[in-house]
Protein backbone atom coordinates (compact mmCIF):
# COMPACT_ATOMS: atom_id res chain seq x y z
CA UNK A 1 0.00 0.00 0.00
CA UNK A 2 1.48 2.96 -1.18
CA UNK A 3 -1.09 5.84 -0.18
CA UNK A 4 -0.54 8.34 2.64
CA UNK A 5 -2.80 9.10 4.82
CA UNK A 6 -2.15 12.52 6.04
CA UNK A 7 -1.08 11.85 9.51
CA UNK A 8 -2.49 8.29 9.63
CA UNK A 9 -0.77 6.83 6.78
CA UNK A 10 -2.17 3.87 4.89
CA UNK A 11 -0.74 1.53 7.01
CA UNK A 12 -3.08 2.42 9.50
CA UNK A 13 -6.19 1.42 7.86
CA UNK A 14 -4.22 -1.77 6.28
CA UNK A 15 -3.69 -2.95 10.33
CA UNK A 16 -7.34 -1.46 10.73
CA UNK A 17 -8.60 -3.29 7.86
CA UNK A 18 -7.24 -6.60 9.89
CA UNK A 19 -7.91 -5.76 12.91
CA UNK A 20 -11.46 -5.44 12.22
CA UNK A 21 -12.02 -8.89 11.48
CA UNK A 22 -9.87 -10.21 14.30
CA UNK A 23 -10.87 -8.61 17.21
CA UNK A 24 -14.09 -9.06 20.02
CA UNK A 25 -16.88 -6.99 21.77
CA UNK A 26 -18.52 -8.51 24.12
CA UNK A 27 -18.32 -11.24 26.56
CA UNK A 28 -17.99 -15.47 25.18
CA UNK A 29 -21.01 -17.05 24.88
CA UNK A 30 -19.25 -20.65 25.47
CA UNK A 31 -19.64 -23.48 22.60
CA UNK A 32 -15.44 -24.49 21.83
CA UNK A 33 -13.71 -23.31 19.02
CA UNK A 34 -16.73 -22.84 16.74
CA UNK A 35 -18.38 -20.66 19.23
CA UNK A 36 -15.48 -18.63 19.41
CA UNK A 37 -14.63 -18.75 15.87
CA UNK A 38 -17.99 -17.45 15.18
CA UNK A 39 -17.80 -14.47 17.63
CA UNK A 40 -14.24 -13.36 15.74
CA UNK A 41 -16.44 -13.28 12.10
CA UNK A 42 -19.22 -11.51 13.88
CA UNK A 43 -16.63 -9.08 15.50
CA UNK A 44 -16.18 -8.18 11.74
CA UNK A 45 -19.02 -6.83 11.19
CA UNK A 46 -19.02 -4.84 14.12
CA UNK A 47 -15.38 -3.42 13.84
CA UNK A 48 -15.93 -2.61 10.15
CA UNK A 49 -19.16 -0.52 11.19
CA UNK A 50 -17.26 1.66 13.57
CA UNK A 51 -14.45 2.22 10.75
CA UNK A 52 -17.00 3.18 8.82
CA UNK A 53 -18.76 5.77 11.36
CA UNK A 54 -14.90 6.90 11.65
CA UNK A 55 -15.50 6.56 15.94
CA UNK A 56 -11.49 6.11 15.92
CA UNK A 57 -12.52 5.50 20.05
CA UNK A 58 -14.68 2.43 18.75
CA UNK A 59 -11.95 1.15 16.43
CA UNK A 60 -9.56 0.97 19.25
CA UNK A 61 -11.52 -1.12 21.61
CA UNK A 62 -11.15 -3.94 19.30
CA UNK A 63 -7.47 -3.59 20.53
CA UNK A 64 -5.77 -5.56 23.36
CA UNK A 65 -4.81 -2.74 26.25
CA UNK A 66 -1.03 -3.74 25.15
CA UNK A 67 -1.27 -4.12 21.57
CA UNK A 68 1.13 -3.09 19.37
CA UNK A 69 0.67 -0.96 15.99
CA UNK A 70 2.88 -0.64 13.16
CA UNK A 71 2.85 1.83 10.49
CA UNK A 72 3.82 0.37 7.38
CA UNK A 73 4.55 3.36 5.99
CA UNK A 74 6.92 4.88 8.63
CA UNK A 75 7.98 1.82 10.68
CA UNK A 76 6.62 4.28 13.77
CA UNK A 77 5.14 1.86 16.69
CA UNK A 78 2.58 2.82 19.05
CA UNK A 79 1.55 1.03 22.07
CA UNK A 80 -2.01 0.63 23.59
CA UNK A 81 -5.63 1.75 22.77
CA UNK A 82 -4.97 5.32 23.43
CA UNK A 83 -2.28 5.62 20.71
CA UNK A 84 -3.99 3.15 18.44
CA UNK A 85 -7.05 5.67 18.40
CA UNK A 86 -5.06 8.91 17.77
CA UNK A 87 -3.92 7.15 14.65
CA UNK A 88 -6.66 6.36 13.23
CA UNK A 89 -8.48 10.03 14.31
CA UNK A 90 -5.98 11.69 12.16
CA UNK A 91 -6.72 8.94 9.18
CA UNK A 92 -10.41 9.85 9.45
CA UNK A 93 -9.49 13.34 9.66
CA UNK A 94 -6.98 13.52 6.56
CA UNK A 95 -9.84 10.89 4.50
CA UNK A 96 -13.61 11.84 5.79
CA UNK A 97 -15.21 9.74 2.87
CA UNK A 98 -12.88 6.69 3.71
CA UNK A 99 -14.81 3.34 4.01
CA UNK A 100 -13.70 -0.33 4.73
CA UNK A 101 -14.50 -4.00 3.63
CA UNK A 102 -13.03 -6.88 4.73
CA UNK A 103 -13.60 -10.35 4.21
CA UNK A 104 -12.24 -13.55 6.57
CA UNK A 105 -11.12 -16.52 4.84
CA UNK A 106 -9.64 -18.91 7.90
CA UNK A 107 -9.51 -18.43 11.48
CA UNK A 108 -6.68 -21.05 13.47
CA UNK A 109 -6.25 -21.59 16.86
CA UNK A 110 -2.78 -21.99 18.06
CA UNK A 111 -4.38 -22.09 21.33
CA UNK A 112 -7.54 -22.12 23.08
CA UNK A 113 -7.05 -18.30 24.14
CA UNK A 114 -5.04 -17.58 20.15
CA UNK A 115 -6.43 -17.87 17.14
CA UNK A 116 -4.83 -16.59 13.47
CA UNK A 117 -6.99 -14.76 11.34
CA UNK A 118 -6.27 -14.31 7.85
CA UNK A 119 -8.54 -12.59 5.18
CA UNK A 120 -8.81 -9.72 2.45
CA UNK A 121 -9.67 -5.88 2.90
CA UNK A 122 -10.28 -3.52 0.80
CA UNK A 123 -10.14 0.94 1.24
CA UNK A 124 -12.84 1.99 -0.57
CA UNK A 125 -12.15 6.04 -1.36
CA UNK A 126 -14.12 8.19 -3.81
CA UNK A 127 -12.19 9.47 -6.74
CA UNK A 128 -9.33 6.49 -5.88
CA UNK A 129 -8.77 3.25 -6.82
CA UNK A 130 -9.53 0.68 -4.44
CA UNK A 131 -7.03 -0.72 -2.13
CA UNK A 132 -6.54 -4.24 -1.64
CA UNK A 133 -4.46 -6.25 1.32
CA UNK A 134 -4.27 -9.48 2.33
CA UNK A 135 -3.84 -9.73 5.86
CA UNK A 136 -3.45 -12.34 8.94
CA UNK A 137 -3.78 -10.81 12.48
CA UNK A 138 -3.11 -12.39 15.85
CA UNK A 139 -6.44 -12.81 17.83
CA UNK A 140 -6.12 -13.18 21.71
CA UNK A 141 -9.15 -13.64 24.25
CA UNK A 142 -8.58 -12.25 27.08
CA UNK A 143 -11.87 -11.95 30.32
CA UNK A 144 -13.72 -13.74 27.93
CA UNK A 145 -13.76 -11.78 24.63
CA UNK A 146 -11.18 -11.77 21.49
CA UNK A 147 -9.48 -8.90 20.72
CA UNK A 148 -6.65 -7.91 18.07
CA UNK A 149 -3.04 -8.08 19.05
CA UNK A 150 -0.85 -7.97 16.02
CA UNK A 151 -1.74 -7.52 12.21
CA UNK A 152 0.65 -8.05 9.06
CA UNK A 153 -0.24 -7.22 5.96
CA UNK A 154 0.53 -6.97 2.08
CA UNK A 155 -0.70 -5.47 -0.84
CA UNK A 156 -2.83 -7.24 -3.25
CA UNK A 157 -0.89 -7.46 -6.38
CA UNK A 158 -2.33 -6.50 -9.21
CA UNK A 159 -1.60 -8.19 -12.39
CA UNK A 160 0.30 -5.31 -14.70
CA UNK A 161 -2.15 -4.73 -18.15
CA UNK A 162 -1.09 -2.81 -21.54
CA UNK A 163 -4.47 -1.26 -21.82
CA UNK A 164 -3.15 1.87 -22.38
CA UNK A 165 -1.01 1.00 -25.36
CA UNK A 166 -3.85 -1.27 -26.70
CA UNK A 167 -6.86 0.77 -26.03
CA UNK A 168 -6.15 2.74 -29.57
CA UNK A 169 -7.45 -0.74 -31.24
CA UNK A 170 -10.59 -1.47 -29.00
CA UNK A 171 -12.95 -0.52 -31.67
CA UNK A 172 -11.88 -4.17 -33.48
CA UNK A 173 -13.66 -5.92 -30.36
CA UNK A 174 -17.02 -7.72 -31.75
CA UNK A 175 -17.89 -9.88 -34.44
CA UNK A 176 -17.70 -8.52 -38.16
CA UNK A 177 -18.19 -9.61 -41.20
CA UNK A 178 -17.84 -8.38 -45.44
CA UNK A 179 -20.21 -6.26 -46.64
CA UNK A 180 -22.94 -7.48 -48.73
CA UNK A 181 -24.75 -7.55 -52.40
CA UNK A 182 -20.81 -7.39 -54.06
CA UNK A 183 -20.67 -9.32 -57.05
CA UNK A 184 -19.92 -12.51 -56.98
CA UNK A 185 -16.26 -12.01 -58.89
CA UNK A 186 -15.31 -9.63 -56.82
CA UNK A 187 -16.68 -10.90 -53.23
CA UNK A 188 -14.63 -11.47 -50.21
CA UNK A 189 -15.96 -13.29 -47.33
CA UNK A 190 -14.41 -12.50 -44.08
CA UNK A 191 -15.62 -13.28 -40.87
CA UNK A 192 -13.88 -11.87 -37.72
CA UNK A 193 -14.67 -12.51 -33.85
CA UNK A 194 -12.06 -10.15 -31.84
CA UNK A 195 -11.99 -10.32 -27.56
CA UNK A 196 -9.77 -8.98 -24.82
CA UNK A 197 -8.55 -11.54 -22.97
CA UNK A 198 -7.80 -11.26 -19.04
CA UNK A 199 -6.30 -8.17 -17.82
CA UNK A 200 -6.57 -6.66 -21.48
CA UNK A 201 -3.00 -7.87 -21.58
CA UNK A 202 -4.02 -8.95 -25.30
CA UNK A 203 -6.74 -9.22 -28.50
CA UNK A 204 -7.53 -12.22 -29.72
CA UNK A 205 -8.91 -12.70 -32.99
CA UNK A 206 -10.42 -15.79 -34.53
CA UNK A 207 -10.94 -15.34 -38.25
CA UNK A 208 -12.13 -17.58 -41.86
CA UNK A 209 -11.93 -15.57 -45.16
CA UNK A 210 -12.89 -16.88 -48.77
CA UNK A 211 -11.75 -14.94 -51.59
CA UNK A 212 -12.24 -16.51 -55.33
CA UNK A 213 -11.06 -19.83 -55.57
CA UNK A 214 -7.53 -18.70 -54.14
CA UNK A 215 -8.39 -18.59 -50.10
CA UNK A 216 -10.43 -20.39 -48.51
CA UNK A 217 -8.82 -20.86 -44.78
CA UNK A 218 -9.91 -19.71 -40.89
CA UNK A 219 -7.21 -18.88 -38.29
CA UNK A 220 -6.50 -17.03 -35.19
CA UNK A 221 -4.52 -13.88 -34.07
CA UNK A 222 -2.98 -12.70 -31.09
CA UNK A 223 -2.21 -8.73 -30.90
CA UNK A 224 -0.24 -7.58 -27.70
CA UNK A 225 2.32 -4.75 -26.84
CA UNK A 226 5.64 -5.35 -26.88
CA UNK A 227 7.03 -3.86 -23.96
CA UNK A 228 10.76 -4.27 -25.24
CA UNK A 229 10.66 -2.96 -28.59
CA UNK A 230 7.94 -0.06 -28.08
CA UNK A 231 5.69 -1.73 -30.15
CA UNK A 232 2.32 -3.19 -30.95
CA UNK A 233 2.72 -6.85 -32.40
CA UNK A 234 0.93 -9.73 -33.79
CA UNK A 235 1.12 -13.11 -34.38
CA UNK A 236 -0.85 -15.44 -36.34
CA UNK A 237 -1.79 -19.06 -37.02
CA UNK A 238 -4.09 -20.18 -39.94
CA UNK A 239 -5.17 -23.63 -40.80
CA UNK A 240 -3.19 -23.76 -43.77
CA UNK A 241 -0.02 -24.42 -41.73
CA UNK A 242 1.46 -21.13 -42.30
CA UNK A 243 2.04 -18.72 -39.30
CA UNK A 244 3.10 -14.95 -38.77
CA UNK A 245 4.58 -12.24 -36.51
CA UNK A 246 3.43 -8.38 -37.50
CA UNK A 247 4.70 -5.03 -36.27
CA UNK A 248 1.75 -2.42 -36.24
CA UNK A 249 2.09 0.94 -37.43
CA UNK A 250 -0.18 4.22 -37.27
CA UNK A 251 0.37 6.56 -40.18
CA UNK A 252 -1.88 8.71 -41.28
CA UNK A 253 -5.20 7.44 -40.24
CA UNK A 254 -4.39 3.77 -41.04
CA UNK A 255 -2.34 1.02 -39.73
CA UNK A 256 0.35 -1.29 -41.42
CA UNK A 257 0.94 -4.26 -40.37
CA UNK A 258 4.17 -5.99 -41.67
CA UNK A 259 3.92 -9.28 -41.95
CA UNK A 260 6.47 -12.02 -42.04
CA UNK A 261 6.48 -15.83 -41.51
CA UNK A 262 6.71 -18.95 -43.16
CA UNK A 263 4.55 -21.24 -45.17
CA UNK A 264 3.57 -24.61 -45.08
CA UNK A 265 6.61 -25.88 -47.77
CA UNK A 266 9.29 -23.73 -45.75
CA UNK A 267 9.40 -20.82 -47.81
CA UNK A 268 9.35 -17.40 -46.50
CA UNK A 269 6.20 -15.06 -46.66
CA UNK A 270 5.39 -11.31 -46.56
CA UNK A 271 3.30 -9.02 -47.07
CA UNK A 272 1.42 -6.16 -45.40
CA UNK A 273 -2.28 -5.45 -44.63
CA UNK A 274 -3.53 -1.84 -44.30
CA UNK A 275 -6.46 -1.48 -41.93
CA UNK A 276 -8.53 2.20 -41.38
CA UNK A 277 -11.42 2.15 -39.27
CA UNK A 278 -13.79 3.66 -40.89
CA UNK A 279 -16.63 4.49 -38.29
CA UNK A 280 -17.85 2.63 -35.31
CA UNK A 281 -19.32 0.05 -37.62
CA UNK A 282 -16.88 -0.78 -40.81
CA UNK A 283 -13.64 -0.85 -41.36
CA UNK A 284 -11.32 -1.44 -44.75
CA UNK A 285 -9.22 -4.31 -45.22
CA UNK A 286 -6.40 -4.77 -48.22
CA UNK A 287 -3.11 -6.84 -48.59
CA UNK A 288 -0.14 -5.33 -50.02
CA UNK A 289 3.19 -6.21 -51.40
CA UNK A 290 3.03 -10.09 -50.56
CA UNK A 291 5.55 -12.14 -51.62
CA UNK A 292 6.09 -16.43 -51.17
CA UNK A 293 9.81 -17.35 -50.68
CA UNK A 294 11.11 -14.81 -54.61
CA UNK A 295 7.79 -14.46 -56.13
CA UNK A 296 5.69 -11.84 -55.82
CA UNK A 297 2.55 -11.70 -55.37
CA UNK A 298 -0.30 -9.58 -56.36
CA UNK A 299 -2.11 -7.35 -54.12
CA UNK A 300 -5.42 -8.56 -53.01
CA UNK A 301 -8.21 -5.12 -52.85
CA UNK A 302 -9.36 -3.43 -50.62
CA UNK A 303 -12.42 -4.82 -48.83
CA UNK A 304 -15.03 -3.34 -46.39
CA UNK A 305 -15.67 -5.02 -42.95
CA UNK A 306 -18.52 -4.00 -41.17
CA UNK A 307 -19.87 -5.11 -37.74
CA UNK A 308 -22.38 -7.66 -37.34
Amino acid sequence: MTRVLGAAPVCAVLMTLAMNAAVAQGPQTGGGAAADEQQIRQMVVGYTEAFNKHDAKAVAEFWSPDAVYQNRSTGEQVVGRTAIAEQFAAMFKAQPELKLQVSVESVQFVSPNVAIERGQAKLLSPGAEPEEVNYSAVDVKRDGKWQLDRVTDTAKETPPSHYEQLKVLEWMVGQWTTEADKPEAEKAEVEVDCNWTKNQNFFTRAFKITIGNDFDFSGMQIIGWDAAAKTIRSWTFDSNGTFAEATWEQRGGKWFIRNRGTLPDGRAATMINVMQQVDGKSFTWQTIERTAGDELLPNIAEIVIVRR
